[in-house]
């Protein structure tokens, strides 16, 4: 289950969080700086899109650049085989949306102090150039501690009946319910596009209702674009004219006549909290629209809010047709009183021992690096950049530079490696060993050689691991799987057979029997194979050659001497081999795997100081251990003793300039104290050209 999976060896996943139609979101576990997070991992079916990997990439990566304690951090975004994955912070709360369905209606300083902290989050990601497109309160996660974080910048949103897919080109999804006019007709976006949503969540939390509602996603995006802006009952809600007014010109159809930042709306809910008349005097003047139900008399109209008029006593509205015009001077003093106030008072004077000086980061480990800016109560904010010369997870570089001084919580951006750079890795299938090898090490990949036997030619690349055109890290391991020839056969006994079936034989098996030699055997017949210099039995590549003497059945002949077979028992292999060659025997050579006496003659046959005519054959027992010798540092001559003292012969010699001394064999294949059975061949890497 994917539950079970570690992403990356460094993020576990823990527990399923929840669902939507893009992604699924897990509780899991930064193992490298044992944190909590919550894990995004996209579904198989969007993975496969191309194109949706690489908005999904996009997005992520700036998303990622945004650091604010109102927004939900991302963290990183990577890969696991075909899985596309976005680690964020884990936010221990529940979302906006599950406390409206709760809790109904939200009192009005706690709706205030949700939507100033929602556009505080905004203001920041706004001047970082990035919109969020989609804020509704299922995409706004609310703490124990009642702060509010934004979540979900335009990456894997859920799918549903109450999300609308705009085709227009460029343009992401939006859900309908709280979608903009001009977003839902296809128009650019600007800033006012997710204020328009602040406005419809606002208006959610004062009334516990939606704005517009229908029978499809069309029939609500039309509202929105041609429904009058619906008007707030403060009576009813028990709100303040101001905060009305706000919501009001949130919803307005027109860009241009809803607040312009984000910051501005925060400001003005601020003023709706703590000076609730002026705010809304100032906003009833600045409106387009009719703002709020006033509930005013019929004689006359106020040019104030009803929270203001109803304020009046009665004595107070019979004098107010004399005394309008004071009333108006008054309030108009009062406002100036108050901004000077503010601008005398209100404002926080600079903190210049709050300034810090920025250490030096570079080659810090990242968890090193983060402690180090954390001590200093600054933020650091983590890129990803490969590096040829910078180890993974190390500083490469930062902004701003060691030395200068910047204000308390500044953001510190940490450049860190994420190891060699990916390259592609080139098909050298097919090609020889030896330039496979070549052009792999050129490429800065080291080399792992794997042989099996194929019915591919000898030394050729059958096979290559990772495939080709994957992308892999410089330094990586690629293991070469390379043909051995087809698998050795064993040797059969030719001794007896006349030519013809022994040729017909050999050319069956796929080897070849030399039958060009001759001479009178007594007791064989003529044209018949007398004796070969492969036992029968021994296994060898299909490619070998047996040679065979062949009788010429004239056992009278006086041009070959009847001679006494030289004892070689108790000989080393090397001098056993020279006495009986030198005296005219050919010679058969068995083995037998002992522990004691390896690389000495055991047995012979015919016995010693038998009269045996030259050119027949003595059959040798040589003592071998198994197992495959070592070789390393000896010489070519050397190495073919030693290997034949053990039972094994050369097959293929393999050169290479990056290992070892020249002219002097590296290692073998198989590799040194393999169990290998006697009579097979060996493969000799040699340092040269």
């Amino acid at each position: 289950m994917i539950e079970q999976q570690t992403f990356n060896n460094r993020y576990r996943l823990d527990g399923r969080l929840g669902e939507g139609g893009m992604a699924t979101v897990y509780c899991g576990t930064d193992t490298l700086l044992r944190r909590r997070v919550a894990v995004k991992v996209l579904r198989p079916q969007y993975a496969s899109d191309a194109e949706f990997v690489r908005r999904f990439y996009q997005e992520a990566e700036s998303a990622a650049k945004l650091s604010h304690p109102n927004i939900v951090n991302t963290y990183d975004v990577g890969r696991e085989g075909d899985t596309y994955y976005i680690v964020m912070e884990l936010v221990d709360g529940s979302t906006l949306a599950e406390i409206i369905t709760s809790d109904g209606k939200l009192p009005e300083p706690v709706a205030i102090d949700y939507a100033a902290q929602i556009c505080n989050g905004l203001a920041y990601a706004h001047r970082q150039g990035l919109l969020h497109r989609d804020v509704k309160p299922a995409n706004i996660l609310v703490t124990k501690d009642d702060v509010c974080k934004l979540s979900d910048f335009g990456i894997a949103r859920a799918v549903s009946q109450h999300t609308m897919t705009l085709t227009k080109p460029g343009l992401v999804m939006g859900s309908v319910f709280y979608i903009s006019p001009e977003q839902a007709q296809g128009h650019e976006l600007h800033e006012t596009s997710d204020l328009y949503s602040v406005g419809v969540v606002l208006y959610q939390m004062l009334t516990g209702k939606l704005p517009f509602t229908g029978e499809s996603p069309v029939t609500v995006a039309l509202k929105h674009i041609g429904d009058p802006v619906p008007t707030l009952d403060t009576k009813a809600l028990g709100i303040s004219p101001a905060l009305a007014a706000i919501v009001n010109k949130l919803l307005q159809k027109r860009p241009e006549n809803r607040f312009q930042s984000a910051s501005d709306v925060a400001s003005a809910l601020r003023e709706a909290r703590e000076r609730p008349s002026i705010a809304a005097y100032a906003l009833q003047n600045d409106a387009p629209t009719q703002l709020f139900e006033t509930h005013k008399p019929p004689h006359r109209r106020s040019p104030m809010p009803d929270r203001m008029y109803t304020s009046m006593s009665e004595e107070e509205e019979r004098r107010s047709n004399r005394g309008s015009g004071f009333a108006l001077w008054l309030i108009i003093a009062l406002a100036v009183a108050t901004a000077a106030g503010y601008f005398l008072f209100g404002r926080p004077l600079p903190n210049l021992a709050a300034n810090v000086t920025v250490g030096d980061y570079s080659a810090m480990s990242d968890v090193q690096a983060q402690q180090a800016v954390v001590n200093l109560g600054l933020v650091a904010r983590f890129l990803k950049s490969p590096s040829d010369s910078v180890p993974a997870n190390h500083v490469i570089r930062q902004n701003p530079a060691a030395g200068t001084k910047v204000e308390k919580n500044s953001v510190v951006e940490l450049v860190v490696s994420n190891g060699l750079p990916l390259v592609g890795l080139r098909d050298v299938r097919s090609f020889s060993a030896n330039d496979a090898q070549r052009i792999l090490q050129d490429d800065r990949f080291k080399v792992k050689v794997l042989r099996r036997f194929d019915s591919a030619p000898k030394d050729s690349v059958i096979d290559q691991h990772p495939a080709p055109g994957s992308q892999v890290r410089r330094s990586s391991v690629i293991t070469l799987v390379v043909s051995n020839g087809p698998k050795p056969v064993a040797m059969p006994s030719f001794v007896g057979m006349n030519v013809d079936d022994a040729q017909a034989l050999a050319q069956k098996l796929g080897i070849t029997i030399d039958l060009s030699q001759r001479a009178p055997v007594a007791g064989v017949a003529p044209d018949t194979v007398a004796s070969q210099d492969i036992a029968a039995g021994q296994r060898v590549d299909r490619t070998a050659v047996v040679h065979a003497l062949v009788s010429t059945g004239d056992p009278n002949t006086t041009q070959t001497a009847q001679v006494a077979v030289p004892s070689v028992q108790g000989s080393p292999y090397k001098l056993a081999i020279r006495a009986l060659t030198g005296d005219g025997f050919r010679v058969a050579v068995q083995f037998s795997v002992q522990s004691a006496a390896n690389g000495t003659i055991v047995a012979q046959s015919p016995d010693p100081q038998t009269q045996a005519m030259q050119g027949s054959t003595v059959s040798v027992t040589l003592s071998v251990p198994g197992e495959v010798p070592d070789t390393e540092g000896m010489t070519i001559d050397e190495a073919h003793d030693a290997l034949a003292a053990a039972g094994y012969s050369i097959g293929t010699m393999t050169y290479t300039s990056i290992e070892g001394a020249n002219g002097h064999v590296v290692r073998t294949e198989a590799e040194v104290g393999t169990n290998l059975a006697p009579g097979s061949s060996v493969t000799l890497i040699v340092n040269g050209p």
